[in-house]
């Protein structure tokens, strides 16, 4: 039997961020990535302009498939709990990687993306050629290859939701999520420097059956800088929730 993973990227990119994984997955493990509207390259479109239009964008990927295991990473994650309020029978498993949502009224840096005029610098910043070796300095603590790189960084110039998911990811919108009784796994990289791994207990509120792994040496994008081994540990999940 195949077991399908339907992966939902983070902020600023799309389905490019899961590409290295493809030649290191299992025969019974089909990874299906998707860019939803208004990140990456993809155009915006109005419906998705709150978190209930992103959540069904994410479930009109998911109808051409049979009850698929999600994977979301970062704001991804919070996308498929979006979803799973609505229509946890979508859903055959859900990995949450790294979601956001926790902890967003007393962290430092989203505090600091509502000062005005905040989120289009950073996002400017971000996809900078100048600054591109402070970010990957910053982001990755394996080494990656230039062709990847300069895609992954391109994509947050073009990523014309990114500013607003510090509006629509707030704690009100945390808070607000009740209990989905569905098989679960929070997954986080104890390195993680973008979203620190002391935020993964407050997600059991929302995923009560969930089970937590955090990986000693990972970081925030270890699909990237460790494909093989996120492919082998990605497929012994989605085993464990097919079952």
């Amino acid at each position: 039997m195949t077991i399908t993973v339907v992966a939902v990227h983070g902020n600023g990119g799309g389905a490019h961020r899961f590409a290295r994984l493809r030649p290191w997955l299992p025969d019974d493990v089909e990874l299906v990535a998707v860019t939803l509207p208004g990140f990456a390259d993809r155009p915006d479109e109005p419906s998705c302009r709150t978190m209930a239009g992103l959540g069904a964008a994410l479930g009109r990927e998911l109808v051409r498939f049979d009850r698929p295991i999600v994977l979301g990473h970062g704001i991804g994650g919070s996308f498929a709990l979006e979803l799973a309020q609505h229509r946890a029978a979508a859903f055959g498993g859900l990995v949450v990687h790294a979601p956001v949502g926790a902890s967003l009224d007393r962290r430092l840096f989203p505090r600091l993306m509502r000062l005005p005029g905040a989120k289009p610098a950073v996002q400017r910043a971000i996809a900078s050629p100048t600054l591109r070796p402070l970010w990957r300095k910053n982001f990755f603590t394996d080494p990656v290859d230039d062709t990847y790189l300069a895609q992954f960084f391109d994509e947050y110039r073009t990523c014309r939701a990114f500013p607003r998911m510090f509006d629509l990811i707030n704690a009100e919108w945390f808070d607000a999520l009740h209990p989905v009784e569905l098989p679960s796994v929070i997954w986080w990289g104890a390195r993680d420097r973008v979203l620190a791994v002391e935020q993964a207990g407050a997600f059991g509120r929302v995923l009560p059956r969930a089970t937590v792994e955090v990986v000693a040496d990972w970081d925030h994008f270890p699909m990237i800088e460790r494909p093989k081994e996120y492919a082998d540990a990605l497929a012994r999940l989605a085993r464990r929730l097919a079952a």
